[in-house]
């Protein structure tokens, strides 16, 4: 089998020879690829214009620095499903639309007029809702750029009939209107703005996926256990607690644990604490007292093993301490 042969088994999507461009779109940021056929693409920030199963959309184009070659976005499927596996995340790389053209300044100046007009249509939906007495908090409209559809989201405890509510939406603004419920998470995505670190909402600015954070997390980085301090826009635990958690698990799988008998070169110890961070051992000594010792120089006994101290004169081999 030839080298080409080879290659086009591994990216059969290369006989098709289609190009795509990577877009982000709609107010939760998805992300999807879209088919072109462009023989190039900008490399500086474009907007674009989609057609994707809801109508026709305004997005953003990404990766336009580095990741393109002749119109062709470098990775492949297959290549990020791999990249997102890897972290952990769940990913669509399939083709979900097909690029319609580059955002013009009236495709521009009309997003923004339907934006304006979402929110009245968010507060008249609320309004629609307490009328019929509907347990749920709108939190958003999304106009379609096409006009095809309104998306409405929302929040509730429970599961919410508003199969009567649709029915007014649909007569009072004569489109398609689509309910999506929401949890605390994506409605930060949808009206978080500044954190308290002075940066806009990671889940807003960037982050696609949300993946859960536990208290195990903030006990391990010793922050503060305040959950005023540790929340979120959300009022969830910040999704930043993740960000170097696997790396906090790595340094503290080197760590002896807590009342392990250890051997120092001051002796034999029990392990009292330990600094993930800076890679200390706390060890109480024999005669009572206290120190800090590296990781490197702490050695954990094992049953049964003889106290012997851990000095230069204990790694002499015995034929020259005889001699």
């Amino acid at each position: 089998m030839t080298v080409q042969e080879t290659t086009e088994a591994k990216r059969p999507w290369l006989k098709t020879n289609k190009k795509f461009m990577l877009v982000r779109y709609g107010h939760l940021r998805h992300l999807g690829l879209f088919e072109h056929n462009l023989a190039q693409v900008p490399k500086v920030r474009t907007h674009v214009v989609v057609k994707t199963d809801r109508g026709l959309e305004l997005g953003l184009m990404v990766g336009h620095w580095a990741g393109y070659k002749a119109g062709r976005f470098r990775f492949e499927p297959d290549q990020m499903a791999e990249y997102y596996k890897a972290a952990g995340m769940e990913c669509g790389c399939d083709c979900v639309g097909r690029f319609v053209r580059f955002a013009t300044a009236t495709d521009l100046s009309e997003y923004a007029k339907l934006g304006r007009l979402a929110i009245e249509e968010a507060q008249t939906c609320q309004q629609m809702a307490d009328e019929l007495g509907l347990q749920m908090k709108i939190v958003d409209a999304e106009h379609i750029l096409g006009g095809e559809r309104i998306i409405v989201y929302f929040s509730a405890d429970g599961r919410v009939d508003f199969r009567e509510l649709v029915r007014r939406l649909s007569a009072e603004f004569r489109t398609r209107i689509e309910m999506k419920q929401i949890g605390a998470r994506d409605q930060a995505r949808l009206l978080g703005d500044v954190e308290s670190c002075g940066q806009e909402c990671c889940c807003r600015r960037f982050l696609r996926y949300l993946k859960p954070v536990n208290m195990r997390m903030a006990k391990i980085q010793k922050a503060t256990l305040d959950p005023a301090k540790i929340s979120g826009y959300c009022g969830r635990l910040r999704c930043c607690l993740r960000y170097e958690d696997s790396t906090y698990l790595e340094l503290k799988a080197r760590l002896p644990k807590k009342n392990t008998l250890v051997l120092t070169n001051k002796g034999r110890g029990r392990v009292v604490d330990g600094q993930i961070l800076a890679q200390l051992v706390l060890v109480e000594l024999e005669d009572g007292h206290r120190e800090a010792f590296p990781v490197e120089d702490v050695r954990i006994l094992q049953a049964g093993e003889p106290d012997r101290a851990m000095t230069d004169e204990a790694d002499v081999p015995e034929d020259d301490q005889q001699q």
